[in-house]
């Protein structure tokens, strides 16, 4: 089996540029600080790298084309990354299970859920491609 080249990734570019402004953000301020500060400062920090940024946007969950509710992911990026932010000791597998859920009803085809933890910065990536 072939190996992944970092090129093959979905959203490369992006992706790496979501991570980095993280990084620097966790570096600079911390971790367990408010959620609506680091949406603030993380927004600024992609603006500034040249990307598309929506708050609070709107979107509907879809099931066999109808809607069935409304998410309001923290963050769109480009119009194509959904961003979903926590600050508390660290991202739960209900945290996860609920974020994959919003993602997989939604147009979006990446999303990540990261927390800006008192002991530490996760950044869980994740993939959904419809074939």
């Amino acid at each position: 089996m072939p190996k992944k080249k970092v090129e093959d990734f979905l959203y490369e570019k992006e992706s790496y540029e979501i991570r980095g402004a993280c990084f620097r953000i966790y570096n600079t301020l911390g971790g367990g600080i408010k959620e609506k500060i680091i949406e603030k400062v993380l927004q600024k920090e992609l603006i500034k790298a040249g990307m598309k940024i929506e708050t609070q946007k709107r979107i509907d969950v879809l099931y066999d084309g109808e809607k069935i509710a409304t998410y309001i992911p923290d963050m769109v990026v480009n119009e194509k990354i959904m961003i979903e932010l926590k600050s508390k000791p660290f991202i739960t597998k209900s945290d996860e299970k609920q974020f994959w859920g919003y993602l997989k009803g939604t147009s979006f085809p990446l999303g990540f859920l990261i927390n800006f933890g008192p002991q530490k910065l996760e950044i869980k990536r994740y993939a959904h491609t419809r074939l």
